[in-house]
């Protein structure tokens, strides 16, 4: 098993990145080898214009890896950037995609449509699934830990190695993608929870704010009044009792408290955040003690080990291509 994942560097991470990065701890401990790095090209596609921000967030995010549990004794951690040979997979790799295909993604198609302040119509952002791809077979990757709005490009990734295998030799293998207990965590809009929407819960938020975003984010719209029953599976409040609860007697009384109108969505949304804040306390403590000289030093160590496993995959694909030169 070898596992790959990473995240972009975009700011600081959020919720749903907790629920995806609790996957990969689940892999960590049993795979042969994982491998886990910060997307810094990825976030070009959508931060071209900011790139203090993404040198920034490199650090921050290794420092939130660490903290959560992501173990350098046991991972390779790295940055994408660093290792060049990502980039010629990625242009190899391209040579065996349409133009066409990749406007059909539905990823391309949802952040068209919900970005409107930047400008997405570049070849990089069109692209993206096809550097994703590189990302991961690169280090051979069969176990890929994602979110769920990831998992259609890990589905495009196995195409290209498919295609990859028929056309030259059988060298990469087809991934999978694995998502979290609860694949996917709303924003406090009710959609998807993305940095790039502005709804998403950070996990350094203090404690204080973001007990005040849980207790303004949405419920179920058909309890207009305290007195209305309703229904959890209408509530994104009840998607985080999923993730953050964990006593089925808690949750059997946010739904029968719900459904009968017993209890207000006040009285549910404090009870989430106490189990939210007895998760994310130990993340919060350990922040603390991870500084940005500790991430950098975890860095320059996972470039070298990543460096040297992408050198061998690239020598197999440039021999299996015909470009010995």
């Amino acid at each position: 098993m070898i596992v790959v994942s990473g995240s972009r560097p975009t700011g600081k991470l959020h919720l749903g990145h907790f629920m995806t990065i609790g996957k990969w701890l689940e892999f960590q401990n049993k795979a042969d080898k994982s491998y886990f790095f910060v997307a810094d090209w990825h976030a070009l596609t959508s931060h071209r214009d900011d790139v203090n921000t993404i040198e920034s967030s490199t650090l921050d995010l290794v420092r939130h890896y660490l903290a959560m549990g992501v173990d350098p004794k046991k991972s390779t951690i790295f940055v994408q950037s660093a290792i060049k040979e990502h980039a010629e997979l990625y242009l190899l790799f391209s040579m065996l995609v349409s133009t066409t295909r990749l406007e059909r993604m539905p990823t391309f198609k949802d952040m068209k449509e919900n970005i409107k302040d930047k400008d997405l119509s570049t070849l990089g952002f069109l692209g993206y699934p096809v550097l994703q791809a590189a990302d991961i077979l690169t280090y051979m990757g069969d176990t890929v830990p994602v979110g769920e709005d990831q998992i259609y490009h890990v589905e495009f990734t196995r195409e290209i190695a498919r295609k990859f295998n028929n056309l030259y030799e059988e060298i990469f293998p087809e991934p999978e993608a694995y998502v979290a207990s609860v694949p996917k965590l709303p924003g406090t809009d009710g959609r998807k929870m993305s940095k790039s929407y502005g709804n998403s819960i950070i996990i350094e938020t203090e404690e204080k704010d973001m007990s005040k975003q849980i207790m303004q984010m949405k419920t179920d719209p058909a309890r207009m009044r305290r007195t209305d029953p309703g229904d959890p599976e209408k509530c994104p409040v009840w998607d985080f009792h999923k993730a953050f609860t964990n006593s089925e007697e808690e949750k059997n009384w946010v739904i029968n408290g719900c459904k009968t109108a017993e209890i207000g969505c006040i009285q549910c949304k404090k009870v989430l955040f106490k189990n939210m804040k007895e998760q994310l306390e130990p993340v919060w403590n350990n922040l603390k003690n991870i500084s940005n000289d500790d991430a950098k030093k975890i860095i320059l160590d996972g470039n070298e080990k990543a460096r040297s496993v992408a050198e061998q995959t690239l020598k197999r694909v440039r021999n299996a291509m015909k470009l010995r030169w």
